[in-house]
């Protein structure tokens, strides 16, 4: 799959790099933005309290 993707990418070695470091990039960016805070609120957080 990754070979395949890498002979797709259009122009020299440093091009693809770089279009794989945007695409990194971006997919970093949407896990942060929307996915975790998604499943962040799926997860139950249990109420703790500390008392003397």
């Amino acid at each position: 799959m990754y070979g395949a993707l890498w002979r797709v990418l259009p122009g020299p070695i440093w091009v693809r790099v770089l279009i794989l470091l945007v695409a990194l990039a971006g997919v970093l960016f949407c896990l942060q933005e929307w996915v975790f805070p998604w499943v962040n609120s799926l997860i139950p957080i249990p109420d703790a309290t500390v008392t003397e």
